[in-house]
């Protein structure tokens, strides 16, 4: 199980706006938290790790509970 540091909910919202609000709250956070977004947009599933892999913040897990998409990703050091 994995602990986030902060939650960021883009229910409702369709990419790429989850992924730019990422982007935005990962540089508020200190190096090494976890930041846990919550998205029910399918786009997610692949722009997500695109966006982990070109801004070098690891994608720890990605869990799918019903149409809610739970993704952890760490803000690097």
């Amino acid at each position: 199980m994995i602990t986030a540091d902060q939650t960021l909910d883009t229910l409702g919202l369709y990419c790429p706006i989850p992924v730019i609000l990422t982007s935005k709250r990962i540089k508020e956070m200190a190096p090494n938290q976890v930041l846990e977004v919550l998205s029910d947009d399918e786009g997610i599933k692949n722009d997500m790790p695109v966006w982990c892999r070109n801004s070098g913040n690891p994608l720890l897990e990605m869990i799918e509970e019903g149409d809610v998409f739970k993704i952890y990703v760490r803000k690097s050091a």
